[in-house]
């Protein structure tokens, strides 16, 4: 099971240099969790970046996998993850969902680069 974050759907989203290895992780993960605020994230750049219509499609892709909620569990997890490793609130929200749903963090951005259960692949050309 793996969540991937942002910054790997952006890079399959885009055609990123290194799409293909993030499309390998989802293609072979059995589960794929997707935090709501990934879901912002990921519709908010894409309609920035594109158009309302590329921001729209992405969110749907993103909606064929497990969309997880933030509750108050995760909530407070977050929390303490943001202050033990000095997360920015959506890096830790994403990191908190990953570690309570027993997920393996797939991620291209460095601040999580040094925290178990993740694995990062750097990002290219976003």
């Amino acid at each position: 099971m793996i969540l991937l974050d942002s910054s790997g759907w952006l890079a399959i989203l885009t055609g990123a240099p290194n799409a293909a290895k993030f499309r390998a992780q989802v293609d072979d993960a059995g589960e794929v969790l997707v935090p709501t605020i990934v879901v912002y994230e990921v519709y908010k750049i894409m309609r920035r970046e594109f158009s309302v219509q590329d921001g729209e499609l992405a969110a749907m892709e993103l909606q064929q996998y497990e969309v997880i909620d933030l509750d108050p569990g995760i909530a407070l997890a977050a929390a303490d993850l943001s202050l033990k490793h000095r997360l920015a609130m959506a890096d830790a929200i994403v990191y908190a969902t990953a570690q309570l749903k027993g997920a393996t963090l797939v991620t291209g951005d460095a601040d999580f680069a040094d925290l178990p259960g993740v694995e990062c692949i750097p990002v290219e050309g976003l």
